[in-house]
């Protein structure tokens, strides 16, 4: 305060100019601190949706089943079909088709200890880490452990509480998918319904022509 001066015209234009540009500079800074800080934050919550999105697809794919088995196959096609011809089981094409639920399982579910590997918290990464080694050494894995860890990080990532007392939720294994054999069976079954539709077609349009047609007497 010491240096305003409106002693004269000029020495109030002076300080008015001053305090204006001051002024000026301080609201230049504030806005470029709060533009940085804001383009901060919404890298940050892009981050942390991408996460959320990528745990919560791993959380699907690891628990998305209640029934049935919850245990992952680790075997591969190859030693199904060596067990398969070893053992006179058939022809491996048996082995095979038996087989694909069990490895498209499988490499869902190793596609998404990757994802929990690169994404997850300490907790999640240990035990997909070890779910890892598992898979690689030949030996089933249960996913119901790490599932219940990875709900718990999402409902707190989304700010939902915890998982009510009284709620009893049964073991959790991996999703069961479908097989592309009874995607092959529907279309060879729409091709079929579509052929005789084609079919039923001619044979109606045979009808309307005999129905149509002249009797011979008549002429």
């Amino acid at each position: 305060m010491r240096n305003i001066d409106f002693s004269s015209w000029e020495a109030a234009m002076t300080t008015i100019v001053g305090l204006a540009v001051f002024t000026l500079l301080g609201v230049g800074i504030r806005m470029l601190m709060m533009q940085t800080i804001q383009q901060r934050r919404e890298r940050m919550n892009r981050q942390i949706n991408e996460r959320v999105k990528t745990l919560m697809a791993a959380y699907r794919t690891l628990g998305g089943s209640f029934t049935g088995q919850l245990t992952v196959d680790p075997t591969h096609l190859r030693d199904l079909r060596e067990r398969a011809l070893a053992g006179g089981e058939g022809q491996p094409d048996t082995a095979t088709a038996s087989s694909e639920r069990a490895r498209r399982i499988r490499d869902a579910v190793e596609a998404a200890l990757a994802d929990i590997l690169l994404l997850g918290t300490e907790e999640h990464c240990r035990l997909a880490g070890q779910a890892a080694s598992d898979l690689a050494a030949g030996r089933p894995i249960h996913t119901a452990e790490l599932v219940i860890s990875l709900r718990s990080f999402i409902r707190s990532a989304l700010d939902l509480g915890p998982m009510p007392d009284d709620v009893v939720i049964p073991l959790q294994g991996p999703t069961r998918t479908q097989g592309s054999a009874g995607r092959g069976k529907a279309d060879g079954d729409k091709s079929g319904n579509k052929g005789g539709g084609g079919g039923g077609g001619i044979m109606s349009m045979d009808t309307v022509h005999g129905t149509d047609s002249v009797p011979p007497h008549a002429m």
